[in-house]
């Protein structure tokens, strides 16, 4: 369906409002140059998406049996919606929102991912401060959770001097005294040693330190899920603030706080990469990893969970890729830089990925079990578990390794959050024009950290398993479907690649209007039907919440989705034209303000549109004529 500007949208006074719409667009800040925007899309999609969410999904789906449909979903979803919201954003200059006029009733589209991206951004900044706490404490003259302390049961130091046969044995020998003072709070976490018909649950001094220290896990949260820690409170506020200062001044700051957001992960991940194949059982952890398991391509929830970690871990659906490239300048060469990120994005997290594998493989080895799934709970605290007990094991200055790999993970989460918060930041801004940014900035870190407070409680892992699961994940993938929806079946894939060959002076290839027209909106709604038809309720520890968790989780991502037909109705009813069915076909077409910011780049793209209608139709009439010639001819011949 391709539908052309619609000229009736506008009131009495349009054309003036139009002149100071072109005026605020043609002031927009650029980029200082290419490289920043690069190195900021570089800084967002390769990210805590790569090094902690990645590891713990595979983790979750298999290891192996993970990653092929992860990479299928990669190049049949994740690349061609990355690319099209590149576009989307350059080619129009405008934010998640305003891109809209593109097709006006789906304006929904727009604030439901930014309330989306609200929900990941409130609970990313708790990971922050989660990664300070532990970077502070690494100070110490000893880490912290390298050594188990008197009152922790079932302990194995996660030192490599503590971690002999010697004390497996001892363990063993005397598993039915250890078995005995098992309690209750163990029995959900750790590890099995089976002796003498008894089970002893074995924890690594990782594991017990982040549960019961950093976090105080509460795993029974009737009752409430417990005030804020003040120590995270703490390196939740400095996060915030350092949040507030990298973007305090748009793309000007945050352009160059970029590079550093974007190279310096590398470095400290090929050193971690380097020590943890090198430990003992790391080759088991690696082919767990790599090794496919072919069946379980048919297993559908495996699909489900490549397609959220994809649209995590390159940031689409929820607006900063869009906001970024609206910074740039109108003929940016936007496709290399898609394909560079994109292909990046891969390699990190498949060196995220051997890295904790390499290290499970290591923790399996030492604790003597054979299945990698059953060394440490999955979840959100993997990556606080894995890293932390790998870098207990260097032999020279863990202390240094623990600093640079805790601070690699606080730039990781600031150039990840920075882009999600600069979104919001963005939208209000574009649709407030005399707000100043700054202020803006402040006030939307003033309200992420106070959001951020419910995170830092001793059930805040529950509050974060629910928004990522309802806020975060359904949210992002149901909204990224009409996303896809409006811009290639209601505006059309002629007009959109139209638009491409015009920005980008190339045309579009049979791969991506394959995808765009029929791969991924179909993979994506077949996906999303299937799993909201075998929806479970969501469980935190293998504990199922409780009936007002899973009504709250309902609620908020009823809130998110329904900002799609409410945002439609609203504009329909604010532009009538004639009946309402009328006024709901019109409002499916383009606005005046859609095409390129720069009012002369869009006379020149109107011009252009217009060519590329009248050869149409001009090849359109010629194979008509082409055709009835051909049966005049054969006509004719079959009669001589």
């Amino acid at each position: 369906m391709e539908l052309k500007p619609n000229g009736n949208h506008n009131n009495n006074n349009a054309a003036e409002k139009s002149e100071d719409t072109e005026k605020a667009k043609a002031e927009r800040t650029n980029w200082g140059n290419g490289l920043e925007f690069l190195m900021s899309c570089i800084s967002v999609s390769v990210g805590l998406g790569n090094v902690w969410r990645f590891p713990f999904t595979a983790y979750e789906n298999g290891g192996g049996a993970f990653l092929i449909p992860y990479i299928i979903v990669l190049f049949l979803i994740g690349k061609p919606m990355y690319y099209l919201e590149m576009i989307m954003g350059q080619f129009t200059s405008q934010g998640t929102v305003k891109i809209w006029s593109i097709c006006p009733g789906f304006v929904g589209v727009g604030y439901g991912q930014a309330f989306g991206t609200i929900c990941i951004i409130s609970y990313y900044s708790s990971l922050l401060a989660l990664t300070l706490y532990y970077l502070f404490v690494s100070f110490q003259s000893e880490l912290p959770w390298s050594f188990c302390r008197e009152d922790w049961q079932n302990c194995v130091d996660s030192r490599p001097a503590e971690y002999t046969e010697n004390l497996i044995t001892g363990l063993a020998s005397n598993a039915s005294t250890l078995a005995s003072n098992l309690t209750t709070p163990f029995s959900n976490r750790g590890v099995s040693l089976l002796a003498d018909n008894e089970t002893v649950k074995l924890q690594s001094s990782s594991e017990i330190y982040f549960l019961d220290v950093v976090i105080k896990e509460k795993l029974d949260i009737s009752d409430g899920i417990g005030s804020p820690d003040w120590k995270l409170t703490l390196a939740l506020l400095a996060s915030w603030v350092v949040i507030f200062l990298v973007i305090m001044r748009g793309v000007k700051s945050s352009g160059k706080a970029a590079y550093f957001l974007a190279l310096f992960p590398y470095v400290v991940l090929f050193v971690l990469l380097i020590r943890a194949v090198t430990l003992e059982g790391a080759r088991d952890g690696i082919i767990f990893f790599l090794q496919p398991q072919w069946g379980e391509l048919l297993n559908p929830t495996v699909w489900k969970n490549a397609v959220v970690q994809c649209f995590f871990s390159l940031a689409v659906g929820s607006g900063p890729i869009i906001m970024f490239a609206s910074y740039n300048r109108f003929d940016h060469g936007i496709y290399r830089d898609a394909m560079i990120v994109t292909t990046l994005d891969t390699l990190t997290s498949l060196l995220g990925g051997i890295t904790i594998f390499a290290i499970l493989g290591n923790l399996a080895h030492n604790l003597n079990i054979e299945n990698i799934q059953d060394v440490v709970r999955s979840g959100t605290g993997l990556a606080f578990i894995s890293y932390p007990d790998a870098i207990s094991k260097f032999q020279a200055v863990p202390q240094l390794f623990s600093v640079l790999f805790f601070f690699m993970l606080f730039v990781l989460g600031i150039g990840s959050i920075v882009a999600l918060q600069s979104t919001i930041v963005t939208i209000i801004c574009d649709q407030f024009k005399g707000l100043k940014y700054w202020k803006v900035a402040l006030g939307t870190s003033m309200c992420g950290f106070l959001m951020g407070l419910v995170y830092v409680t001793p059930g805040g892992q529950w509050i974060l398993t629910l928004v990522d699961f309802y806020g975060g994940t359904y949210v992002v993938f149901i909204l990224a479907i009409f996303e896809l929806a409006g811009i290639v079946w209601i505006y059309g894939l002629q007009n959109f690649c139209d638009d491409i060959e015009f920005m980008c002076n190339r045309r579009v290839s049979l791969y991506w209007r394959m995808c765009w027209s029929f791969f991924t909106p179909v993979m994506m709604i077949i996906i999303f039907i299937y799993s909201m038809v075998t929806i479970e309720p969501i469980k935190y520890s293998e504990l199922y919440f409780p009936e007002a968790g899973n009504v709250a989780g309902w609620l908020l991502f009823g809130i998110g989705a329904a900002q799609f037909p409410l945002w439609g109705l609203w504009y329909v009813s604010r532009h009538r034209e004639g009946s309402f069915c009328s006024s709901i076909m019109a409002s499916l077409k383009p606005s005046e303000k859609w095409g390129p910011a720069n009012a002369e780049v869009k006379r020149e793209w109107q011009i252009f549109k217009s060519q590329k209608a009248a050869q149409r139709a001009v090849q359109k009439e010629s194979s008509k004529l082409g055709f009835f010639w051909r049966k005049i001819t054969n006509f004719c011949g079959s009669n001589i």
